[in-house]
């Protein structure tokens, strides 16, 4: 919570973004005075920034539990997603199994292969809790052809926790590459995909800053790489890499490796509103329910509302929420991940309210307050 102007503000959008940690703007603010040349160049200055750039890349190892050598620096999770999948077909066709669960970054990636005729799309069913149904990915491998298997850890929609451990089982059995889309776990989950072929970062999920992840490999995982040009990141992702975003990366992520406790102090807050919202309207669907979450997010439908027009008038009141994914185009999307697993009209009347770190009781109950106002009106006016 903060105020700007006298207004108070309510932030309850963590999983669009999390406010980056002072401390991750002081690094930035430091390494942008005594770190700004290049990494590439093998003079001092060069070296200044190389240094704060490996110094992140092995705090980043650290919270993933895996060799630096194995950390190959994004711009985001996005493209980290996008280089997991298009390397997984790079030299063969073959079968991609996903979900319509998926982040856009996977989904749409997984579409653009199918036309361009590099892979054959095997969609998962989802079940109504949320979670992808494990009997359709043994159906799916034992189809044959499989390449990779792409499933996140956690929805960035509902928070539903995916059954990675069984996945990662039946990829191995059948030989089947495994990427998992861990955006939303890692600094606040401990289940991250760990023995995954590929796994996927985002700083400024973890309180860092923004435009800049990582793609995380198993050992004897080969890439081959989207872009082309240098030799940074072994050729994986080249282009000049930013020694001020790294440092601000290092951070968040020395920040994360105790993060999972912290946010577990979350869930009665999320509780809190889910209580809360069921005395304003009484028999509010929560998606997911059934399902384990992670411990901070809400996603319910409204009936009669849209999510856009709802997610407004709580921003009017100085709540911020959100109705869909923030990668959507820069549209009001209805979240794909809630559609799959119920129908269009209830995604398009669904809002997320995502908790953090920060967040107190007192936050919680002025969003209930201010959500109490806005549902006593009749929506449209």
């Amino acid at each position: 919570m903060n105020r700007a102007g006298g207004a108070r503000r309510v932030y309850l959008d963590w999983n669009a973004t999390t406010p980056p940690l002072p401390a991750v703007i002081d690094a930035m603010a430091a390494a942008a005075r005594e770190a700004w040349g290049n990494p590439s160049s093998t003079h001092g200055v060069g070296r200044a920034a190389r240094h704060r750039l490996e110094t992140a890349r092995e705090a980043v190892a650290a919270l993933a539990g895996c060799d630096p050598r194995d950390v190959v620096f994004t711009s985001g999770g996005t493209e980290a997603n996008n280089l997991a999948l298009r390397s997984a077909f790079d030299s063969a066709p073959g079968t991609l199994v996903t979900s319509r669960l998926e982040h856009p970054s996977v989904t749409r990636v997984a579409e653009a292969l199918e036309r361009e005729g590099r892979a054959r799309v095997r969609w998962l069913r989802v079940l109504s809790d949320g979670t992808v149904d494990v009997e359709d990915v043994e159906r799916a491998l034992g189809e044959g052809g499989v390449r990779l298997v792409a499933l996140q850890a956690v929805s960035s929609e509902t928070g539903v926790v995916q059954p990675v451990d069984a996945v990662r089982e039946l990829a191995a059995r059948s030989e089947a590459r495994l990427h998992v889309d861990a955006v939303q776990a890692f600094g606040r989950l401990e289940a991250t995909g760990q023995g995954a072929d590929t796994r996927s970062v985002a700083a400024h999920k973890m309180r860092g800053p923004k435009a800049i992840g990582a793609l995380v490999l198993r050992p004897g995982v080969a890439l081959a790489p989207v872009l082309r040009g240098g030799s940074q990141e072994r050729g994986v992702r080249p282009g000049t890499l930013d020694a001020v975003g790294a440092a601000g990366f290092g951070v968040a992520a020395r920040h994360a490796q105790t993060g999972p406790e912290r946010w577990a102090a979350v869930a009665p807050l999320r509780d809190a509103l889910e209580q809360g919202l069921a005395r304003l309207l009484p028999g509010a669907r929560i998606h997911g329910a059934a399902a384990t979450r992670a411990p901070h997010v809400m996603n319910a439908a409204f009936p009669g509302w849209g999510g856009p027009e709802l997610v407004a008038a709580l921003d009017l009141e100085g709540v911020a929420v959100s109705s869909g994914t923030a990668c959507s185009a820069g549209t009001a999307e209805p979240s794909p991940a809630v559609a799959a697993m119920s129908d269009a009209a209830t995604a398009a009347s669904s809002v997320r309210f995502s908790l953090g770190e920060d967040t107190t009781r007192d936050d919680v109950d002025y969003a209930l307050a201010a959500l109490g106002r806005v549902l006593g009106r009749v929506p449209g006016q």
